[in-house]
């Protein structure tokens, strides 16, 4: 089983939005589908599960033409919306139904979802009122783990998270994060749309990032960062280092009260800096030579497309 994206085109009057996106999940696993705000992630996810028309390209599902009617899916959008009159149970009922899952298995999933996302209480409340919180009586956060909810609540294959941490507290933050892995662990096949790099690094091996509608980089996370190289050096010593930063040429890329962050041209220059600051009894407390974050690989790639345009 795999999905498969190919030359994925969405064009508005003159203007095109997503131009030949392409990419494959052969197994499952997480991919990530970055970009800044307006890149065509949200029109490309809304393409891939049939949402929106596309101008061309093709959508296929174990060799077949993606279709959300035959295909076990789960989509939290990044617009979230509840209907605030109605129960939670009720809604979360209704959209069981909608993937034909039946009553009783819908209502013990319920349940067992309830306790994970903490949210008995609102489900299942005790005293005199024995019926379920309406949506509008329940705070972003607790809403947005209701969406999750009923994304999942016909046990998907596939899963599409279009920024599914955006306005979660760390706590929060922590329980999206554990169900992820336990969906992963089942072996579904996740896209995930998100700007936080750091999660993103978390869970995903195979990314691409778009910049105005445009593939500016596809393929495996780990493998892009080989490529970089390690030139990225973080440097935090008892005694002033600046002196000897400056002595072996050494680039300051970013400078803060807890560290110093340095581009090397090569590991000699690590070398070298890492001998003067024993030398000199400068006492090392962090001396850490590593690849680029996904941070920098992004805001490089977006920044050299724009650039080029200009």
């Amino acid at each position: 089983m795999a999905l498969e994206v190919t030359n994925l085109k969405k064009i508005y009057g003159d203007k095109t939005v997503v131009n030949d996106l392409s990419f494959e999940m052969k197994d499952g696993g997480v991919f990530a589908l970055l970009g800044t705000n307006g890149a065509g992630k949200t029109t490309s996810i809304r393409m891939i599960l049939g949402m929106l028309a596309k101008n061309g390209g093709k959508v296929l599902w174990d060799g077949k033409e993606f279709n959300a009617r035959e295909v076990n899916v789960g989509y939290l959008a990044e617009e979230r919306g509840l209907y605030p009159k109605y129960t939670i149970m009720d809604q979360l009922m209704y959209f069981a139904n909608l993937r034909n899952v039946p009553k009783d298995v819908a209502k013990k999933r319920i349940k067992e979802w309830s306790e994970k996302l903490e949210l008995d209480e609102y489900i299942y409340p005790t005293g005199k009122k024995k019926t379920s919180k309406n949506a509008e009586q329940l705070s972003k956060g607790n809403q947005q783990k209701v969406q999750l909810m009923a994304a999942l609540l016909s046990d998907p294959k596939l899963i599409v998270l279009d920024e599914p941490l955006s306005g979660l507290d760390p706590v929060n933050t922590d329980i999206f994060k554990e169900i992820i892995r336990d969906e992963i662990q089942k072996g579904k096949y996740i896209i995930m749309s998100s700007h936080q790099m750091a999660t993103i690094e978390e869970f995903c091996s195979d990314i691409v990032i778009l910049s105005k509608g445009n593939t500016v980089l596809s393929g495996d996370l780990n493998e892009i960062k080989k490529g970089y190289g390690r030139n990225n050096l973080l440097v935090k010593t008892e005694k002033d280092i600046l002196p000897y930063i400056k002595s072996n040429n050494i680039e300051i890329k970013n400078q803060t009260p807890n560290e110093i962050q340095l581009h090397i041209d090569d590991e000699k220059q690590a070398d070298n800096l890492l001998k003067d600051i024993i030398s000199n009894e400068l006492g090392i407390i962090k001396f850490e030579l590593r690849e680029p974050s996904l941070h920098e690989i992004f805001v490089e790639k977006v920044g050299e497309e724009q650039g080029e345009e200009e």
